[in-house]
């Protein structure tokens, strides 16, 4: 791995560990056998759902990965404005903090968007070409040369109309510590697209407990543990904050625009508008 790529200091055995009441062995296992099986079955939908119309596509989206989070078992609260949810009339670039594997559909039952994932997806089996077929911009992160590059794609992208998601502390974070640092590249894209970049803060609790806990997807932790670790917490709830949108010309630089950015996602209590619950 390229040394200047971020390297989070969460580790499996520090931060990611359920600290509430857990489900029985049966019952998770159905949790794990419904989630994968509804994963899949959009997966398989995905050159189908292309041939909507923006808007049916959005709203087939929002659902299904509503229903793949609800499906490992996770309760869903969405605080902030629904009408933030709507697609923009220009590009939007939809920035959140980094902690689970829960985040991409988490963030896309609330907004719908291309992701910027590593290019390494790409060759993953059935998931890679179903990623590139619903227009994933793929980051080759461990070659430096190639980020002026993958700048141009994103501002391209959000320049046509676009809405692209994206998570850049470019690697998950328990947040019990604030995470890393969000990278300045993909707010250079906003500003060479000209794009409002719409905050979102991503955190997960148990019952009692404000921690990310047996959400937290961190280090060298296998997908398979971190599987079985959500649907035999009981009581896990996914909570994303909709913060309202920040102009790309907030700042003087990238840099500038990238600190406002966090400051908002990292800020505690937002005075937000609406909630709702989902059980």
């Amino acid at each position: 791995m390229s040394a200047w790529l971020p390297v989070a200091p969460c580790t499996p055995r520090d931060c990611a560990h359920h600290e509430g009441a857990a489900r029985a062995a049966l019952p998770a296992a159905a949790l794990l056998f419904a989630g994968c099986a509804l994963t899949l079955l959009g997966v398989l939908c995905v050159p189908a759902v292309l041939l909507l119309r923006p808007s049916h596509r959005d709203r087939l989206t929002r659902r299904w990965a509503y229903a793949v989070v609800r499906a490992f078992g996770v309760r869903i609260r969405i605080t902030g404005s629904p009408a933030g949810r709507a697609r923009p009339a220009s590009g939007e670039l939809v920035v959140a903090n980094h902690v689970s594997w829960l985040d991409i559909p988490l963030v896309a039952a609330v907004f719908p968007a291309r992701m910027v994932a590593k290019s390494e997806i790409r060759n993953w089996p059935l998931l890679g070409p179903v990623a590139a077929l619903g227009g994933t911009l793929f980051i080759e992160r461990d070659r430096l040369r190639s980020l002026p590059h993958a700048v141009k794609a994103l501002a391209g992208a959000l320049a046509s109309g676009s809405r692209v998601a994206v998570f850049p502390q470019a690697s998950t974070w328990c947040g019990r510590d604030g995470g890393g640092r969000f990278r300045p590249a993909a707010f250079q894209a906003a500003i060479d697209a000209g794009a409002a970049v719409r905050p979102v803060r991503i955190s997960y609790r148990t019952t009692g407990t404000n921690a990310a806990g047996a959400a937290a997807f961190v280090g060298d932790d296998p997908l398979v543990a971190s599987l079985w670790r959500v649907v035999t917490a009981a009581g896990l709830t996914a909570e994303i904050r909709v913060l309202p949108p920040v102009p790309a010309d907030a700042g003087p630089d990238r840099r500038a625009l990238a600190r406002t950015v966090q400051s908002t996602v990292a800020s505690d209590r937002a005075n937000l508008p609406a909630a709702s619950v989902h059980h």
